[in-house]
């Protein structure tokens, strides 16, 4: 999807695990070196659930990282940086995902922030991050947040690499960007809300078949 889409690279982060790396490392579709595979990058990384909201780690991998899950926030980022990645708040301000707040941002040794998500609940949290990387003067960041493939690289930040590779990929991240801005579509988002109701309702199952069985 991210090449019939024209993108050189994407990065993987999901929710406290890194399987989706390992995976891709077995298949042979990217590389331990951090260099492309057939002309396509993949970056590694993982979103870390912190006690004060979602922290994206990209570039590296966090052993453990399910474990991590509601750790401080600020322990996490340097959990990141003694592995080489980069700590990079998504959607923040977004009280109804996770975003990590103003108070704690102020705190975070962060390394850059993500100023558009595709996927935001309300825009005007875009804007609040916008304004606060401006104050800051943070490298910033866009991202489609997809959950499925048709919601791949709806916004994504367009990198000036000396090379395709990670280690060239983050050091251009922190330097000024483009960032292509583009909103997912109603249905793309409707869609998104169901498959995150489905993945906690899966969560929450065990717990209710374990009271019915007391």
């Amino acid at each position: 999807s991210a090449r019939g889409k024209g993108l050189q690279g994407i990065a993987i982060t999901d929710h406290n695990t890194c399987d989706a790396i390992t995976y891709l490392l077995e298949k042979e579709l990217m590389r331990e070196d951090g260099l492309p595979v057939e002309g396509f990058l993949v970056l590694p990384g993982v979103e870390i659930t912190t006690a004060e909201g979602h922290l994206l780690c990209v570039g590296t991998t966090l052993p453990e990282a399910a474990r991590l899950k509601g750790r401080p926030a600020r322990e996490v980022c340097a959990l990141i940086h003694q592995h080489g990645g980069l700590a990079i708040p998504p959607h923040p301000y977004d009280l109804f995902r996770a975003g990590i707040r103003f108070a704690t941002l102020e705190t975070l040794p962060i390394d850059a922030l993500e100023v558009f998500n595709a996927a935001t609940t309300l825009r005007r949290y875009n804007t609040f991050a916008f304004k606060y990387a401006q104050l800051r003067g943070l490298p910033m960041t866009a991202a489609s947040d997809a959950h499925h493939a048709a919601a791949v690289g709806t916004a994504y930040t367009i990198l000036n690499c000396e090379e395709l590779s990670v280690r060239s990929a983050l050091a251009q991240i922190l330097k000024g960007n483009e960032l292509n801005q583009r909103y997912l579509t109603p249905r793309d988002s409707m869609r998104k809300t169901w498959n995150n109701w489905l993945r906690l309702r899966r969560k929450k199952l065990p717990d209710i078949a374990g009271q019915d069985g007391r």
